[in-house]
């Protein structure tokens, strides 16, 4: 039951409520004054104060407006011998719990006490459950701040690992490239031009940004495979008799041999298998057609005829960039992918592209 405090100036009126509260069953202490009352409640908490509005020195009113700041759980109930609408609306504004007319009957006193007792339990059970709720809150709160910072720790850590694994790509990549070049001196730079312009005509289709540099890769070690071909083929002066170049058009095969066993992001060995290919089945290792040829494949097809036709080679003279476009404008739809055709005569027409040295 609620621990209840009575204030009244009326001896009479304190014993007789206390005796009446008391066998309802409720802890009951009484006070005769405002000011003794605030000393009480001061002390200890009641559940409920039952209080009369007039009395001297400082009223109920003061009374319940003192309370109300210093404990707003207490449930505050106000009895008066002179009710009247002001008084009962001003004492529900200040947080009564209940406004009573004097004289009070033991059954409505007794019922109001109960109810306004129960109120103050289903208070204090709100706030536990508020407080817990705060505290399982700033705990959450807490966690996740610390997982979101472990997190960005780990972050950092792995955008610095998948740069330092960018540059030993990077590096390898050109490692090899140059690897390959030394063999053929005659063709130096060849497979970084074809990366190049192979980059250029992929952006002028705006293709995924994601494969560009799968063709890049590729571009830079698309003749890996001449590593197993004799350096005397490759820098022969004149043609090459047809069992030299039976031999040469292995090379897309050998460098698949090699790549396949590295994972690249990208399907780099099989571009650089394809990179012969052409769209009719008139290239070579497999006469794939187009159905089975990667658009990468196919642009880095271009790239490498353009590069070649403009450039010099041991057993002729350099053709020139219009000689090389003329000829993939003449395949067009047959050998090359028409639209990557469209886009490196663009490249170089509109866009001022020009191989580095």
């Amino acid at each position: 039951m609620a621990r209840v405090l009575v204030v009244d100036d009326e001896e009479g009126i304190r014993r007789t409520t206390e005796i009446f509260l008391r066998a309802a069953g409720h802890e009951v202490e009484t006070s005769g004054n405002v000011a003794d009352a605030l000393e009480r409640a001061a002390g200890q908490e009641f559940d409920v104060i039952l209080s009369d509005i007039v009395m001297p020195g400082d009223d109920g009113m003061r009374l319940l407006e003192i309370v109300r700041r210093r404990s707003p759980l207490t449930q505050f109930i106000l009895i008066t011998g002179e009710p009247t609408l002001e008084t009962a609306t001003d004492a529900l504004r200040l947080g009564a719990f209940d406004y009573l007319p004097k004289p009070v009957r033991k059954e409505t006193l007794c019922r109001v006490v109960a109810r306004a007792g129960r109120e103050k339990v289903l208070l204090e059970k709100n706030q536990r459950m508020h407080e817990q709720i705060r505290r399982h809150r700033e705990k959450l709160e807490l966690l996740v701040a610390e997982r979101t910072s472990s997190l960005s720790a780990m972050a950092e850590q792995l955008r610095g690992a998948l740069a330092r694994l960018a540059t030993t790509l990077e590096g390898t990549t050109l490692a090899l490239s140059m690897a390959i070049e030394m063999r053929d001196p005659y063709t130096a730079g060849h497979q970084r031009r074809v990366a190049e312009l192979a980059c250029a005509v992929w952006d002028r289709l705006s293709l995924h940004r994601d494969a560009r540099d799968g063709v890049r890769i590729a571009g830079l070690l698309h003749d890996l495979g001449k590593i197993r071909i004799p350096v005397d083929i490759l820098c022969k002066p004149s043609r090459l008799t047809p069992a030299e170049f039976s031999l040469i058009r292995e090379h897309p095969v050998a460098a698949w041999e090699i790549l396949k066993r590295v994972e690249f992001p990208w399907p780099v060995a099989t571009i650089v298998r394809q990179h012969h290919e052409r769209l009719d089945g008139s290239g070579y290792p497999d006469g794939l057609e187009d159905a089975d040829l990667l658009r990468e494949s196919c642009v880095l097809a271009i790239a490498d005829v353009v590069e070649a036709m403009a450039s010099h080679r041991p057993y002729r003279a350099a053709l020139g960039v219009d000689a090389a476009l003329a000829e993939i404008v003449r395949g067009r739809g047959t050998a090359y992918w028409s639209d990557a055709v469209d886009a490196c005569v663009q490249v170089f027409r509109e866009d001022g592209f020009v191989f580095p040295d």
